[in-house]
């Protein structure tokens, strides 16, 4: 069965590097060194920290075989070739809420890196799916449960 594949930018690989690299330094050492400390207090069968430190352990290492699978399956979003004509993984784009007027900055990510908080939307998304492929001044629909939204792609900007 083929693996999901993984679609970042680069800064997006370079996070994720940079946090695999973390989980296998600093963190391994430091729950191995929490893991024999509490070891040392004696019977481990009721020690709390003994399998506070253990339980870590098995989240650190389930997310460095994830982050390892993730990148291994990493196609990096091409910033060389920007198309500054229609909404492409990786652009940045301005779109304008119809109803309401509001204008929005977003960046066209992976679902891996999408982060709404810092205006980064999922290409998976409703809003993402809507408008990739799109070009600068369409108006595009986009449904969602409290009904349909219209967005006008204002300028993308790179």
């Amino acid at each position: 069965m083929k693996e999901k594949e993984v679609i970042l930018t680069v800064t997006g690989l370079k996070n994720l590097e940079e946090e695999l690299e973390q989980l296998k330094t600093v963190r391994r050492r430091e729950v191995a060194a929490r893991i024999k400390q509490a070891i040392e207090f004696g019977d481990i069968s009721e020690n709390s920290e003994y399998e506070d430190a253990k339980n870590e352990q098995a989240f650190i290492e389930g997310r460095i075989i994830t982050l390892e699978k993730m990148l291994r399956n990493a196609k990096i979003i091409d910033d060389d070739n920007k198309d500054m004509e229609t909404v492409h993984l990786g652009s940045k784009v301005i779109l304008k809420d119809l109803e309401f007027g509001d204008e929005f900055e977003y960046t066209i990510v992976g679902s891996i890196e999408a982060d709404p908080g810092a205006n980064k939307i999922s290409n998976e998304s409703p809003v993402g799916k809507a408008i990739l492929g799109q070009p600068k001044g369409s108006v595009v629909e986009v449904t969602v449960p409290a009904g349909i939204l219209k967005y006008e792609i204002v300028d993308i900007i790179g």
